[in-house]
């Protein structure tokens, strides 16, 4: 008897060493802690605080987020697409009569549209990737973001609307990305034609999608964009960045969401996150910021300085300069997670977009 219950007892602490060893080697990935340092000079808003505007963008977003806390649970994955499909504010530069238009679009398989101003440059693209956690987002909702792109940097902007989950897996969605970056290469919005200059956009969820998409092409050796944007960028599915929990309280947009997840054991998030993407956190098709970042084209990252991502956008940026590669970071005091999409009534939204056409011009004169 008392072999029996040592045997056993030898069992479970086997089982719970393997699990642990699983948890610390495969699924944490390597200590990022050594990319955590601020980076100097880094603010580019002219102000330490947020426009008297950020009163009225707080309001749409607790509006937006009502509509969703007031439907039953089965709704509610329904209801958070169609608010992020309608947006937040409406796109004034698609105003009648405004000489933008938009246009719908085969790219290589994977739907998408063309946004283009009166006097865009079909030869230089700029492929755009939107947010929405992996599971909501659609070119329509990001028209106030794509519309300002096509403005400041006068390129044609192909925006994907690539595959969701969880009705697909987080590699199809990948995949419909890879399918673009190829795709708009040798297509315009004219048809088949080389392209001169190529950027690459996208925020959030988008963003970490750009980051991922930029390594690949390298790996791969397609031709590399001219820059990249990424707007407050998912890099690290591993969720180990020290703002999540810090700036939890004061990042209104993902903080309500992720409350709850913040607080489950990391081990136990680890392994849900596992499940979710059928791929171990640290992967670098899903985790950029553990993939090998040297020899990418220049990276814009902003972020705002009260977000959850902050640090996701601090430790890439940190990593790839220690790499080799050319990579800045702009942040802005006390704004909401991707403030761009709130253009029409927020001038640090407008700050922010002059700044990237600045960065493209000067991506596009090297």
């Amino acid at each position: 008897m008392l072999d029996w219950t040592m045997l056993t007892l030898a069992g479970l602490l086997s089982i719970i060493f393997a699990a642990w060893l699983l948890i610390q080697v495969f699924l944490k990935g390597s200590a990022l802690r050594v990319y955590d340092q601020p980076i100097r000079n880094s603010r580019a808003g002219p102000q330490d605080h947020a426009s008297p505007e950020h009163q009225k963008v707080l309001h749409l977003l607790e509006q937006a987020q009502k509509e969703i806390r007031a439907v039953p649970r089965k709704q509610w994955l329904t209801t958070v697409r169609a608010v992020m499909a309608r947006g937040f504010c409406e796109p004034p530069l698609l105003a009648e009569d405004s000489g933008y238009w938009v246009q719908g679009v085969d790219a290589g398989g994977v739907p998408g549209e063309w946004v283009l101003a009166p006097d865009a440059d079909l030869h230089r693209r700029l492929l755009y990737l939107h947010g929405g956690s992996f599971i909501s987002g659609c070119p329509h909702g990001h028209r106030v973001i794509t519309t300002q792109l096509a403005r400041i940097t006068g390129a044609a902007v192909l925006v994907l609307d690539y595959r969701l989950m969880p009705e697909h897996s987080r590699r199809e969605l990948i995949a419909d990305c890879q399918t673009g970056y190829r795709w708009i290469l040798d297509h315009g919005p004219e048809g088949p034609a080389p392209v001169r200059e190529l950027f690459v956009a996208g925020d959030s969820a988008g963003g970490g999608l750009v980051l991922t998409l930029i390594a690949w092409a390298r790996d791969a050796g397609l031709r590399a964009a001219n820059g990249a944007i990424a707007i407050s960028p998912s890099v690290d599915t591993t969720f180990s960045s020290p703002t999540l929990k810090s700036n939890l309280k004061t990042d209104l947009m993902l903080g309500p969401g992720l409350e709850g997840f913040m607080k489950v054991p990391r081990s136990i998030r680890l392994l849900i996150l596992w499940a979710v993407n059928r791929m171990i956190p640290p992967n670098p098709l899903i985790s950029p910021i553990f993939g090998d970042l040297s020899g990418l084209p220049p990276v814009l990252v902003q972020a705002s300085e009260a977000e959850m991502m902050l640090g996701d956008a601090q430790r890439y940026v940190n990593k790839a300069c220690a790499s080799g590669s050319k990579a800045e970071l702009e942040t802005w005091p006390e704004m909401l997670h991707v403030w761009h999409l709130f253009e029409p009534v927020l001038p640090e939204a407008q700050q922010a977009f002059e700044r990237i056409g600045r960065f493209v011009e000067r991506c596009a004169a090297n």
